[in-house]
């Protein structure tokens, strides 16, 4: 069941002024200093949707989502590829937005590989990019995945916020405790027989299909581990079909089984202006309808971040006090 929190007309009014203020509050553009305040002033919040947000952090809630957030009347239009946005900062009030409720459960953080090492990022096609296996990918879905599977500082929660959906193409998401799984199938998932490589929206740590085969060169860094971990009676969990694979036959056949059963037990939502979705990155594998774009303005458009609940492994990973991930 997905949890849902519908904001009251004078809660989205409390969450706009809070947006001013924290605009407002920055003389200089800096977005991690924006962050830093974010975090306080998330405590301002409407209470009820404090204590949701509190709630559903303390349940470790699967798919969570907040509508009737505040998006600008005078929108501009959807770019064509995040660099764009970035150029022109467009939708920047938006990306205020989905700061402030996504500090209230999380520390926000980035990579400094991703597009070019900004804290929010923009989901939108990009032309040339239709089946890549980025975010800027259109007429190819992406398939369920833990977003950045190989790394130990991954996001304990996506959280993307809808700025413009007029096709409604849906949010695709998997649930761990959806799976029907063997004992002896689990016993194989818990165990260290798996590799889990970056993903391709991690410039430079990837080349592309070499000679025109389907072969992949990995370089960068990459982690062996389990596929499931953590409690054993409500485990946590990370896959990536694109992104990983088995040493030996028998964990092999076990990817294929755990993508087979993703596959029959994903569910959607569809994201409508005003809605951000908040995606358990450990309990919970998502992706993405695919969709023809029209680049004119109109497509689909998502702010994306990612949240830690421990904004200090990520210090510790880096050497240094930044919410930028050295990848």
């Amino acid at each position: 069941m997905v949890e849902k929190f519908v904001l009251s007309a004078d809660e989205r009014a409390t969450v706009a002024a809070l947006v001013d203020e924290l605009i407002s509050d920055s003389e200089t553009w800096d977005p991690l200093g924006r962050a830093d305040r974010a975090a306080s002033l998330a405590q301002e919040l409407p209470t009820r949707l404090r204590r949701f947000l509190s709630e559903v952090k303390v349940a470790e809630s699967d798919v969570t989502v907040l509508s009737n957030l505040p998006v600008d009347d005078d929108l501009a239009p959807t770019p064509v590829g995040w660099d764009a946005a970035a150029k022109t900062g467009a939708g920047s009030r938006e990306e205020v937005v989905l700061l402030l409720c996504g500090s209230a459960i999380g520390e926000p953080f980035g990579w400094s590989n991703q597009q070019d090492g900004r804290l929010i990022h923009d989901v939108v096609p990009a032309p040339g990019m239709e089946r890549s296996l980025t975010s800027a990918s259109s007429s190819a879905g992406l398939s369920l995945h833990t977003e950045d599977v190989f790394h130990p500082c991954r996001g304990d929660y996506v959280s993307l916020f809808c700025l413009r959906n007029p096709d409604r193409i849906g949010t695709t998401y998997a649930r761990v405790d959806t799976l029907s799984l063997s004992a002896a199938l689990r016993d194989l998932l818990s165990s260290d027989s798996f590799t889990f490589h970056p993903d391709d929206s991690h410039v430079g740590v990837t080349l592309n299909a070499i000679d025109g085969t389907d072969e992949r060169e990995r370089r960068g860094p990459s982690e062996s581990g389990a596929v499931l971990f953590g409690p054993g009676d409500r485990p946590y969990f990370r896959f990536d079909i694109d992104f990983m694979e088995a040493d030996g036959a028998a964990a092999t056949d076990a990817m294929r089984v755990v993508q087979r059963e993703l596959s029959e037990h994903a569910e959607s939502v569809v994201l409508s202006p005003g809605d951000a979705v908040f995606i358990d990155n450990y309990r919970v594998v998502h992706g993405r309808e695919p969709f023809t774009p029209r680049y004119d303005g109109t497509d689909r458009w998502l702010k994306r971040v990612n949240l830690t609940r421990d904004l200090r492994r990520i210090y510790t990973a880096n050497a240094a006090r930044s919410r930028i991930v050295v990848a």
